[in-house]
């Protein structure tokens, strides 16, 4: 069977209903976006409808500044209201996503290279507040893998049996925070979809070090033939879809051999 391949629709610094058409002419056939809001999201899917591209999900904000503060996912595991300024627009998403058609919401669990609070029940009901939403509203909800392992595994048990409930996979994320945790093999059987990107791992001489760079895939040093045999194993059929942008690293690319570039990386990959 012929795999969707997919990219960011922010991969190219225009508003994104403006990449659409290029990112289709690269020979994708899906997206993802962090547009939010209803009405972005409805004139994005519009775009995508009109080109042949399919919308697979919106990623939820995972941090966001009110009045000076930055706060992020790891605020849904604390106590006190600080979790509402991020968890109302986790809210805005699911309806967004029903609004506009698109089915599926993608959410951190925790905060970037962050580990949250252990995990607890205050955490896990506001968690619940947001997979009822989803139900209400039709739509899924994929939790993606970061640097705090614990608590993603409780909140994964804690929906086993709920059919609005599955895993995005990131690649990246897994070889630069937690390469010894096998995500796949954990959670390949409810892999709902990916976010594909290279890194070189963890700096052994500065651990703290942040190397989740998002660079295209074989500009790093991931074992993508390693990743797609889990894949298959598990009988995965999620888009394999690029998180990666035209950064500064590209440069010496023009937008159209960027996107020519991606596109032959991930075919690469999806026929491994």
């Amino acid at each position: 069977m012929e795999k969707h391949l997919g990219i960011v629709s922010s991969c190219l610094p225009h508003p994104e209903v403006e990449n659409i058409a290029k990112i289709k002419a690269a020979g994708f056939d899906t997206v993802f976006t962090g547009i939010f809001d209803i009405k972005g999201a409805c004139e994005l899917k519009n775009e995508c409808d009109k080109q042949g591209v399919t919308l697979e999900t919106i990623h939820a904000p995972f941090f966001v500044v009110d009045n000076g503060r930055f706060y992020n996912t790891n605020n849904f595991w604390k106590l006190g209201p600080s979790y509402y300024h991020l968890f109302r627009h986790s809210i805005t998403s699911i309806d967004a996503a029903a609004e506009a058609g698109i089915p599926v919401i993608v959410h951190h669990v925790s905060g970037g290279r962050g580990v949250a609070d252990p995990y607890n029940d205050l955490g896990a009901e506001r968690f619940d507040a947001l997979v009822e939403r989803c139900i209400q509203k039709g739509v899924k909800i994929a939790f993606e893998n970061l640097q705090d392992v614990g608590n993603l595994a409780a909140l994964m048990e804690r929906y086993e049996k709920v059919e609005e409930v599955g895993f995005c996979y990131d690649c990246g994320h897994e070889h630069c925070y937690t390469v010894t945790v096998p995500f796949l093999d954990l959670f390949g059987n409810r892999l709902l979809c990916t976010h594909i990107h290279d890194n070189f791992g963890k700096d052994k001489d500065d651990p703290k070090k942040d190397t989740d760079i998002h660079v295209l895939p074989f500009d790093g040093d991931i074992d993508y033939k390693a990743m797609m045999d889990r894949y298959h194993k598990y009988g995965c059929t999620a888009p394999l879809t690029l998180e990666v942008g035209k950064g500064a690293k590209y440069d010496g690319l023009t937008e159209e051999e960027f996107l020519a570039t991606a596109y032959e990386r991930i075919k690469k990959i999806s026929e491994m």
